[in-house]
């Protein structure tokens, strides 16, 4: 992988682990290995952002999820995340999401979150991945209930890297500021059935209970899906730049399973659902399963 591709993943890493420290400039270049000048002009080359926007719109958005969550007032919320007054706070927190912290705090209105995607992980993607030893596998029988899934379709993605050039990457940040039945959103790959002409195989959208009236972002619509059975498929915890391998090493495995092992079969006339990649808790997948 290039020089480059690692230098701003380093300085990625370094912001978040400092976000609510001082980050200059200068500390950046240190960690990259190169000069500020050529630091901050690979930095905007390979996230479309200056290392100031990139500092602004991450600790907004960390600001935020600490307002959804309670128990966070304003002013330690503006303080903690390194804005030197209130004010100055709001007036950034307005601007980049149409709000003041105080009304969504209120009233939780969906807002575009900024989540950042090291930029390691994008190059990854183009490279082979070969997977020839399966990682051990944890597979367990859940059940959901009807429910409704509001979510944003794409036009003819298969995939998330596909989506997020199709609708852009800000819709994981909008369903990750709403609430959700399991506290998180969700990945679906939907049947023919909840398709509509036109549109894509791989949607992102929030599961919440079927008689939530919920807030629909504009762009996005509301599904509703029955009670269903699904085993759940999780692998191993990872370290971020086996990103790729891990995704594979699970699927691959959930291919090769037999569910008549269990008593049941495969059902895809419901939505397979893949839960947000997190090294420390492993790569998850549901797919739909009916008795025998």
């Amino acid at each position: 992988m290039k020089e480059q591709v690692l230098a701003v993943q380093r300085m990625q890493e370094y912001i978040e682990t400092n976000l609510e420290q001082e980050i200059t400039l200068a500390a950046l270049a240190q960690v990259s290995h190169f000069s500020p000048w050529h630091a901050r002009r690979l930095f905007q080359q390979y996230t479309g952002l200056t290392p100031v926007e990139y500092i602004r719109r991450l600790r907004l958005s960390r600001s935020a999820v600490r307002l959804k969550q309670g128990g966070c007032r304003v002013i330690d919320a503006a303080y903690d995340l390194g804005f030197g007054s209130v004010d100055g706070y709001q007036r950034a927190f307005q601007r980049e999401f149409g709000c003041n912290p105080g009304q969504y705090a209120r009233t939780k209105v969906p807002i575009p979150l900024f989540i950042p995607y090291g930029v390691q992980y994008r190059e990854q993607r183009k490279e082979t991945v070969s997977m020839e030893q399966l990682q051990s596998l944890f597979v367990q029988l859940v059940r959901k209930p009807e429910r409704k899934v509001i979510l944003k379709r794409g036009i003819r993605a298969e995939d998330y890297f596909t989506y997020c050039e199709e609708v852009g990457c800000d819709v994981w940040g909008i369903l990750t500021s709403m609430d959700a039945l399991e506290g998180e959103p969700v990945c679906l790959w939907l049947p023919e059935a909840y398709r509509r002409p036109n549109t894509s195989v791989y949607v992102q959208g929030v599961e919440v209970a079927a008689d939530d009236p919920g807030v629909v972002p504009e762009g996005f619509e509301t599904i509703t899906l029955p009670p269903a059975e699904y085993l759940m498929f999780q692998g191993e915890p990872f370290r971020e730049e086996d990103y790729s391998s891990a995704i594979l090493a699970v699927q691959h495995g959930m291919d090769r399973y037999d569910p008549s092992f269990l008593g049941y079969q495969w059902d895809d006339t419901v939505p397979r659902i893949q839960l947000e990649p997190r090294g420390e808790r492993g790569y998850i997948e549901l797919r739909g399963v009916r008795p025998l």
